[in-house]
């Protein structure tokens, strides 16, 4: 059972929700085809798992505003990660242990039970943190019952300690979470347990200054940890990196670690940090494990201390998304991203070019245009350089003598041109999904891939190509 204050927060939240509907509907930048809050900002999505059948998507979400604050969980489900159903609210803020928000975290099926585990986010009136890992019990996967604080903060720890992502390794679960050391180094912190209740410290298997890595920012955020091509992945969000080269530039990263976990002595053997994604709104990663095999990801269409308040949503109550869900694949020691098969439900009139070339001129190509659409770029071949316009407000640029792909917009805050790049030998195909306020630009297959947030004028819909040089290329478009 839910407590009297869980059930008050709970509804203050529909009523928030009923209050403003229509305003929230009316906005043009509403997206159709990705998760979004029914009011207020939605952040990190959280208990990610495919259970009895059904896709199950947990989110951060702040009901009453569109700034941070006490989270609740807010919840979707899909039979077929395309079409998906709102269900009741998961998880309030109401307990000592969480009163002050429902942070981050993940669910596991345990004999038949849906059970989340999240961080209780606690502040006393000074504004002193404390932190706690949490669970709650479902036995339908819709209606949660808390069963208090399973872990506390462990000695050589800061109180930002949090996202718990809890697996079943043979007979043992572990648990990794996010965590500060007190030499205020970024860590990925792991525990083992037999029970889900009683958990054992085993220590930090990565972080700065371990693993030979050196100084690599000041809090490790929403780790997690799978098998993927036979060896271990570690995602994870580093705070506190400085910009360097191409690498990055948003506030906040997020990139994995590919290695070897030796489970008896909690040491991750890994190699280099690579980013997952090299667009401007991209972050908290988590993944899922569903019954094809696949290894499935969504992300927060956004990144914390990043412009959120300038959103233009915001005058309409509402902020921030999720991304599409997509299948990893690891080749050669590099996650490849691809958007899951099911997104081809949503096709609907194709147009297709074969063969189209453009030599020094920029052109536009009849119904090859829109807001909400998919388009696949394939047998791409370029002598010089290539320009996609969208919409006037995003331009996709490939320069094959530099061997750099550049995603450029005008940004929201201050109207002034910005970019993300990456370095790619050769360009072989573009897979792009518009949807009225956002593009994810999946590159060569999924081995770059570029996310983006961007607010054009509902009535510009063009889509122009341009080569200083020659291009070729097939193309396909599909209405979505």
């Amino acid at each position: 059972m839910k407590s009297e204050k869980e059930q008050q927060l709970i509804e203050q939240a529909y009523a928030e929700m009923k209050k403003y509907r229509d305003m929230v509907e009316k906005d043009y930048y509403r997206l159709h085809y990705h998760l979004m809050p029914p009011v207020g900002l939605m952040n990190d999505p959280n208990g990610l798992i495919h259970w009895n059948g059904v896709y199950h998507v947990f989110y951060q979400w702040m009901p009453f505003h569109t700034g941070h604050g006490a989270k609740f969980w807010g919840h979707y489900t899909s039979c077929d990660l395309v079409h998906w159903k709102q269900e009741k609210i998961a998880l309030a803020p109401s307990e000592w242990f969480d009163k002050n928000g429902c942070y981050s975290g993940s669910a596991i099926d345990n004999d038949g039970v849906l059970t989340l585990f999240y961080t209780g986010n606690v502040k006393d009136e000074y504004g002193n943190r404390q932190t706690y890992q949490c669970m709650a019990m479902s036995k339908n996967g819709i209606d949660f019952e808390k069963k208090g604080v399973v872990v506390t903060l462990p000695d050589g720890y800061t109180a930002h300690f949090r996202d718990p992502k809890v697996w079943k390794k043979e007979k043992n679960w572990y648990m990794i979470v996010g965590a500060q050391s007190n030499s205020l180094d970024g860590r990925a912190v792991l525990f083992r347990s037999k029970n889900l209740f009683d958990w054992e410290y085993l220590g930090a298997i990565a972080g700065g200054n371990l693993n030979r890595l050196g100084d690599f920012g000041y809090m490790w955020e929403c780790p997690d940890l799978f098998e993927l091509g036979g060896q271990e992945v570690l995602l994870v969000c580093p705070q506190g990196l400085k910009a360097e080269g191409m690498k990055y530039h948003n506030v906040h990263q997020s990139g994995y670690f590919v290695g070897c976990l030796d489970y008896e002595t909690a040491q991750f053997f890994h190699g280099a940090f690579t980013e997952l994604d090299r667009g401007f709104e991209f972050y908290a990663p988590q993944t899922m494990l569903d019954e094809k095999g696949r290894r499935i990801l969504i992300a927060w269409m956004g990144v914390p201390d990043q412009d959120e308040d300038k959103h233009p949503t915001v005058a309409h109550r509402w902020v921030h998304a999720l991304t599409l869900p997509r299948e990893l694949k690891l080749k050669d020691g590099k996650i490849y991203q691809k958007p899951v098969e099911e997104l081809q439900m949503l096709r609907k009139d194709k147009i297709a070019y074969s063969g189209v070339t453009i030599a020094n001129e920029e052109i536009m190509l009849e119904g090859i245009n829109g807001d909400v659409i998919e388009l696949y770029l394939e047998n791409i071949h370029l002598l010089g350089d290539m320009e996609i316009a969208i919409r006037s407000e995003v331009r996709l640029i490939y320069n094959s003598g530099e061997r750099v792909l550049t995603l450029e917009r005008k940004s929201f805050a201050n109207g002034l041109t910005e970019k993300r790049q990456c370095y790619l030998e050769y360009l072989h195909s573009l897979h792009m999904f518009l949807d009225t306020s956002s593009i994810e630009v999946f590159v060569n297959g999924g081995e770059e891939v570029f996310t983006a947030r961007f607010f054009p004028h509902k009535n510009n819909q063009t889509i122009s190509f341009a080569a200083n040089g020659q291009l070729v290329f097939d193309i396909e478009k599909w209405s979505l």
